[in-house]
């Protein structure tokens, strides 16, 4: 890394950027209580940075000229590889809960993630 992208992206530098970037501490604090995370202020700060530097990067790659350069959704040719969909036995609701941590009646049993106001 050349000293002027080093200076660039230094961590000082990107704090200095904060007040001139769409995304705030709020807005982390908003997606992180959606993704369900329990992130502590230091966090929240950090990965307020770090997506000033992910949006610092994109934003130079929207400079470049582009003209004449096929788009593509990745670098590599992608193959799926599949087998005949031939049907095989099932596990019985028995063997299937063999080993689950919690089981109710013939379901496997999960924490609720839902309040019962549905949301």
């Amino acid at each position: 890394m050349t000293e002027d992208c080093a200076s660039f992206f230094s961590r000082k530098r990107l704090e200095d950027r904060l007040v001139d970037t769409p995304i705030d501490e709020s807005q982390v604090r908003h997606v992180a209580q959606l993704a369900r995370l329990k992130l502590s202020d230091d966090e929240i700060r950090q990965h307020t940075v770090d997506l000033v530097a992910i949006l610092g990067y994109v934003e130079q790659l929207s400079e470049l000229n582009t003209d004449g350069i096929a788009e593509t959704t990745h670098p590599l040719p992608l193959c799926n590889v599949l087998r005949d969909d031939e049907p095989q036995p099932s596990l019985t609701p028995d063997q299937a809960l063999a080993n689950a941590p919690q089981k109710r009646d013939t379901f496997f049993g999960v924490p609720k993630v839902l309040n019962q106001e549905g949301g």
